[in-house]
């Protein structure tokens, strides 16, 4: 269970209070099956799989969290045909075309009549929070999925102030500069995959995959003006990433030495597997978010009148 992408946020020491009685709040707002006429629902599920109960897994200050969808597939070109097909039957029969309201209710009733015979996609998205350092963790590179996450807890909790990360360093201008002069902070090393921009724009874009950062090729993108949108790093021999402008961090891969910390896999139970994989994931990532923290200077959120 290993997380593939970070979005991060940011919150406020006092919510740290509210975290105790988090599996409560959690269970008031458990996923419940799509109805027939709805689009889609939310909620939490158990990050133990479908036959468990319990909404939360926690490891110290580490709380993990699966955040379940049902969403009814239902193509608008399927709605459109329907819609063409009932308009053309009304032109037939009454020598008349429906106008803008009446096509509107067709539409509605269109809608109605295909939902519950609709496929329903369920989908899960892990995240955690480290109650200590204030920082909610979620498995994914898109930020509405990820801003989805947030509010899905905030409507749990009642309040929940996380916020994206508000670095005082531009992290476009700082990566920048790590690849001109080829200075990164200790522990840090470039990886294989860039991608660099004219700021201008509508500039032009370069990306780059398994290529040598410090060739002369890249240093004459850079000559020419182009910075830094996302770079291909590695931390401490123990994790590569790609981090972009956003502080996003995508394609995330633990190394064989992390990997060879948690044995031969032979855990007694998935629960066990669980525990063990959850706990030194977030442990590694901690070491990484405190060095982002520090390297772009990403403070912790005070309290908001």
């Amino acid at each position: 269970m290993f997380f593939r992408n970070l979005s991060l946020f940011r919150f406020p020491e006092s919510v740290t209070k509210s975290l105790k009685h988090l599996a409560k709040d959690l269970d008031s707002h458990r996923l419940r099956e799509c109805g027939p006429l709805e689009l889609s629902t939310r909620g939490f599920v158990s990050p133990y799989g479908r036959d468990s109960e319990e909404l939360l897994h926690q490891t110290g200050a580490f709380s993990l969290l699966t955040i379940g969808a049902e969403e009814r597939l239902l193509p608008g070109v399927v709605v459109a045909e329907e819609l063409a097909d009932r308009i053309a039957k009304i032109a037939d029969k009454e020598g008349r075309r429906p106008g803008a309201k009446e096509r509107k209710r067709l539409k509605e009733e269109v809608i109605s009549e295909l939902l519950p015979r609709a496929f329903i996609r369920p989908s899960r998205l892990s995240a955690y929070l480290d109650a200590e350092q204030g920082w909610f963790v979620v498995d994914s590179a898109s930020r509405k999925a990820a801003e989805d996450a947030v509010s899905q807890v905030r409507e749990a909790l009642g309040r929940f102030p996380a916020t994206p990360m508000a670095p005082s360093e531009s992290p476009r201008n700082l990566m920048t500069g790590w690849l001109i002069d080829g200075k990164l902070p200790p522990g840090l090393a470039l990886g294989e995959e860039v991608e660099l921009r004219d700021p201008a724009e509508a500039g032009a874009i370069v990306r780059c995959r398994r290529q040598d950062l410090e060739s002369d090729e890249i240093r004459e993108h850079l000559k020419s003006g182009k910075q830094v949108f996302q770079l291909g790093l590695v931390f401490d021999d123990r994790m590569g990433f790609v981090l972009d402008e956003d502080l996003v961090v995508r394609r995330l891969r633990f190394l064989d030495v992390v990997l060879d910390e948690l044995g031969d896999g032979t855990a007694e139970s998935a629960r066990a597997e669980l525990d063990a994989t959850f706990a030194l994931m977030t442990l590694e990532l901690r070491n990484l978010v405190e060095r982002l923290e520090k390297w772009f200077g990403i403070p912790r959120p005070g309290e908001r009148d």
